[in-house]
């Protein structure tokens, strides 16, 4: 194979699944995240309809969320058994050779420079980048259980947490979008299809523009084996136990975190069922007397506020020799059964227009 064709050993099997499963998370996580933070978008509706209504999307998100934490908590042991089983060196920590390597590679692009920078396995650009996932993680879980679990935060923290919470969460979540979208997209997919996530291999070409530095060390054959047998069996069995104990309880703390309380819903108390308004009960109301004669002009022209409140009550009744007067018992203004005030001018004659009479009076 000429030096040209040859390719180098980026990513293992362990490295690319870790990245299948933080694009298959982030993905969901932004798929289902941003419609709940603008609901009100066209193509947020959309999504919230295709994946049942809120409660699925928020389901979908916290299964997401929880696949998303146990990757990281996952990442973390693997880069100690990396470090103490394996002795390979922290080559995401930034150091100073990151900023005289920006420095010349701006150089480089503007003219002002006719060489690229030697960079080593990983360049400031995909340093930066990881350890804006490291920081973008902790602010999403931490906002995240906050937001999940908002009875259990206003117990230690002030009610006012949880829409800043909710702020920053948002907030956070465009912020990653946008730079997977810009930086990410640019500088894997556009500038030139790296594949090394999906083969775990770079060809020499992309090692000379990106990390000439790492390769001029294997050419060297300075790369750092790996422990013989012995040794790596024997640091195994002294890693295994101790990251199994953290690992459960790394995992009983997930539990926990998950299930300190269902909802902000489901953990209040028991909806009761209560009557919104309950109206007192009504006086009986005054009968009039046979025979009597009632001035229009000694009644009150304004009705006390109880009596204004009573609604009319419109009874069919016989006519007879000492109810043959529609107004005595029912112009506006009587305290027997009032009618309305827009009755005030109508004459007996123009009662039965509207209110028939009873039964043994309409027979002739």
């Amino acid at each position: 194979m000429s030096q040209t064709k040859k390719a180098y050993h980026r990513f293992g099997f362990v490295e690319r699944m870790e990245h299948f499963f933080m694009l298959l998370s982030f993905t969901l996580l932004a798929i289902t995240g941003l419609p709940q933070k603008y609901p009100d978008n066209a193509l947020s509706r959309f999504v919230l309809v295709g994946l049942g209504g809120v409660e699925n999307t928020r389901s979908v998100h916290h299964i997401s969320a929880i696949v998303l934490i146990a990757l990281s908590i996952f990442h973390i042991f693997y880069v100690a058994y990396k470090v103490l089983v394996l002795r390979r060196r922290l080559t995401m920590l930034p150091s100073f050779s990151d900023v005289r390597d920006f420095i010349q590679q701006v150089a480089y692009n503007l003219g002002l420079s006719k060489t690229r920078p030697a960079m080593d396995r990983y360049n400031f650009g995909e340093k930066i980048e990881y350890w804006a996932v490291v920081w973008g993680t902790v602010i999403m879980a931490i906002t995240g259980y906050m937001l999940w679990n908002p009875i259990a935060t206003t117990r230690v923290l002030p009610g006012e947490m949880i829409p800043a919470a909710k702020a920053a969460h948002g907030a956070e979540a465009v912020l990653a979008v946008l730079s997977i979208l810009t930086w990410h997209f640019y500088h894997v997919h556009l500038k030139y299809f790296n594949r090394s996530m999906f083969t775990g291999k770079l060809s020499r070409h992309e090692m000379e523009e990106e990390h000439m530095g790492e390769l001029q060390r294997i050419q060297a054959g300075q790369e750092r084996p790996l422990p013989p047998p012995p040794t790596l069996w024997k640091r195994t069995r002294l890693f295994l136990p101790v990251a199994g104990l953290l690992a459960a309880l790394f995992l009983i703390f997930t539990y926990r975190f998950f299930t300190v309380e269902q909802t902000a819903i489901t953990t209040l108390p028991p909806r009761q069922v209560v009557d919104a308004y309950s109206p007192r009960a009504k006086p009986p109301l005054p009968t009039a007397t046979p025979g009597a004669q009632i001035s229009g002009a000694a009644l009150p022209r304004v009705l006390p506020l109880e009596a204004a409140r009573i609604p009319p009550q419109i009874r069919s009744h016989p006519l007879d020799e000492a109810r043959s007067d529609c107004q005595l018992c029912h112009q506006p203004y009587s305290m027997v059964a009032p009618a309305p005030l827009d009755h005030l001018d109508l004459e007996n004659a123009g009662c039965t227009r509207c209110h028939t009479l009873s039964e043994e009076v309409a027979k002739p």
